[in-house]
């Protein structure tokens, strides 16, 4: 059953009304967590026409692991399939010939394509309606914002926040997985018209297919370092109990899949690192260690402090975070003047490119790119070589259209021309 724009009714001036969404048009189906319920809905989802709307849900906050506990799926003619993939040991092979030639419709894809790619299923072609969203220069681009301004329907504040890994799923979740994929086609179908109108289709398709395709970030190097609060921590040899209890705690929060806030927090690794409590009478004596799983955990926790205390001063962690990009910007103008003047008409170039075409100007170059760009130029400043340094970087043909020309002439400006 295809969904159409809603007619609220007019409050104000000019103002509608949206329409509060709170069932979906067909109703909740049940769970698919068997196999054959799971052949049934690949068969379903097959006869189906059109494009799929695809979301998953997530347990960040309470597990390890950034697996997909539910998969919701809809399409014209198809109705929509709820999927859980805990109940079929991730096994939804039946899914992947049902959906492989369809265009996938995603609200934030690069957050779902992940762990939907643990369990195999992979699109061939991608709409991205919150990405099409930001290309269409819309201040809001949550799915509630956008189908509220595009469709007239307001959707209930749900759950996307729960803890999706608990079994049985309550009815109301259920609710709530079923309506984030009951309007997003007949989103795709309004974002689509807007970007054609606005002669911006082909830039999303680019941007569609970039995300489609990006590789996964490589791990980072040191990720303990981005520790909340780490900032208190002045010496190596408290780095380095920092260090210890991080690996200790994450070490603890992956073999048993519990997010690891909720084994220890932040705060209380900065404050063990800062104290470097003793014993476990010192230890139990601080916030938070002093409380019943803690207290389990104390010798953990205590032989993570006693390895950093042992280690020898060439063992110790640097200081500040080892990195191979530019400085802070707020340093350039000290540093290296010239750097300065290029980054400031790089951005003063690209910031009038983005407001005349309507865009985030971070969707129009990536920061990182430019402040690279612009720390270290390259040797040939002539609008071919910068467009192929863009293109090299990831940059889409899209935005070397419009961008390299400018970027280059940013490029080439010295101190007293910036001035």
């Amino acid at each position: 059953m295809a969904v159409e724009a809603a007619s609220p009714e007019t409050v104000g001036p000019g103002r509608p009304e949206p329409v509060l969404l709170t069932e979906p048009v067909d109703g909740v189906p049940p769970v698919v967590d068997t196999p054959a319920a799971l052949e049934a809905a690949a068969e379903a989802l097959a006869a189906g026409t059109g494009p799929v709307a695809v979301d998953t849900e997530r347990a960040s906050g309470y597990r390890y692991s950034q697996r997909a506990y539910l998969v919701q799926l809809r399409r014209e003619g198809s109705g929509t399939v709820l999927v859980d993939p805990i109940a079929l040991r991730g096994a939804l092979d039946p899914l992947v010939p049902a959906l492989t030639e369809t265009e996938w419709v995603l609200h934030a894809a690069s957050q779902d394509l992940p762990c939907l790619a643990e369990l195999d299923l992979r699109p061939a072609r991608l709409f991205d309606t919150e990405l099409a969203g930001r290309l269409a220069g819309f201040d809001r681009v949550s799915l509630g914002a956008l189908v509220e301004r595009l469709l007239g329907y307001r959707l209930e504040k749900g759950h996307s926040a729960a803890d999706w890994s608990r079994r049985p799923l309550p009815e109301d979740w259920l609710v709530y997985a079923a309506l984030d994929v009951e309007l997003l086609v007949a989103l795709r179908d309004e974002m689509h018209a807007e970007l054609q109108q606005q002669g911006k289709l082909e830039w999303a398709f680019e941007e569609f297919e970039a995300v489609r395709t990006a590789e996964p970030a490589p791990p980072r190097a040191e990720p303990w370092r981005r520790t909340s609060g780490i900032h208190k921590v002045r010496s190596p040899r408290q780095l380095a109990a920092v260090r210890a209890l991080w690996q200790a705690r994450d070490d603890f929060a992956r073999e048993r899949d519990i997010a690891p806030g909720r084994v220890l927090p932040d705060s209380s690794i900065v404050l063990a690192a800062q104290t470097n409590p003793k014993s476990e009478g010192d230890l139990v004596a601080m916030p938070v260690f002093g409380g019943r799983q803690q207290r389990r955990r104390a010798s953990m926790w205590l032989q993570a402090l006693r390895a950093a205390r042992r280690l020898g001063n060439d063992e110790l962690p640097a200081a500040s975070t080892p990195h191979d990009g530019p400085p802070p910007t707020n340093r350039w103008a000290d540093r290296d003047p010239a750097a300065a003047a290029r980054l400031s008409a790089a951005r003063a170039a690209l910031n009038q490119i983005a407001e005349e075409h309507s865009l985030p100007v971070e969707n129009l170059l990536l920061p990182d790119l430019v402040r690279r760009s612009c720390w270290t130029p390259p040797e040939d400043l002539g609008v071919p070589a910068v467009a192929e340094l863009l293109r090299s970087k990831g940059a889409r043909e899209w935005q070397i259209d419009l961008t390299a020309e400018a970027f280059a002439k940013a490029l080439a400006t010295t101190p007293d021309e910036e001035s």
